[in-house]
């Protein structure tokens, strides 16, 4: 297996696996999968955003990308968050706007808020035909080791409460649920989690 940084060649398959590890929330947001696809992409190529290739980490299993990793500083997430939701306005037709906006002001208060000094890891996905061959895991550790290199004493992330085979893979990589917000009418339930730098998983 072999962790590194995305390149701009890699969008096509980032795009695909970012967009999987969200699915429901990205075609609500931009208004279908198509639409959803094409933010991402143009995410990608697009400095300072949530899905910018300079924020996302890939792993390769048999010369392909198993995995995509979205993640950078708690301290960066509100600024990309929005450089990210600029993007998706321009590519969403003017009467989809309303909704867009509630939909991303209503996701601000669903999620816990992650611990201010940490490591965010924003999007997780495996290929489908490529699970359970520990590439998730071993970006999840590349998470540690780029947290580590900025002094940061832990990495975050969420899932929603419904995904059990999320929340167990986190566990057993040596992460702990820290918070939970209950499901609302227009989103679900969230959990969030944290696993400081140096702990044995």
């Amino acid at each position: 297996m072999r962790i590194r940084k995305a390149r701009q060649e890699d969008v096509e398959a980032v795009a695909e696996l970012l967009f999987e590890s969200a699915p429901d929330m990205y075609e609500r947001f931009s208004g279908g999968r198509r639409r959803a696809l094409a933010t991402i992409t143009r995410a990608f190529h697009d400095p300072g955003t949530v899905a910018s290739c300079e924020v996302v980490w890939v792993a390769e299993l048999d010369g392909r990308i198993a995995a995509a990793m979205s993640a950078f500083p708690v301290a960066e997430a509100a600024e990309r968050s929005r450089a990210y939701l600029r993007l998706a306005l321009r590519g969403t037709p003017v009467w989809r706007w309303a909704g867009t906006l509630r939909l991303y002001s209503a996701g601000g208060r669903a999620s816990p808020r992650p611990r201010e000094d940490s490591f965010y890891v924003d999007a997780l996905a495996t290929d489908a035909a490529l699970r359970r061959r520990g590439a998730a895991r071993a970006l999840l550790d590349e998470a540690e080791r780029e947290a580590s290199a900025r002094s940061l004493p832990a990495v975050t992330l969420d899932t929603t409460m419904n995904n059990e085979g999320a929340r167990a893979l986190y566990a057993s990589a040596g992460f702990d649920e820290v918070a939970y917000r209950a499901a609302t009418r227009r989103l679900p339930g969230f959990v969030a989690l944290v696993r400081p730098v140096g702990r044995d998983s």
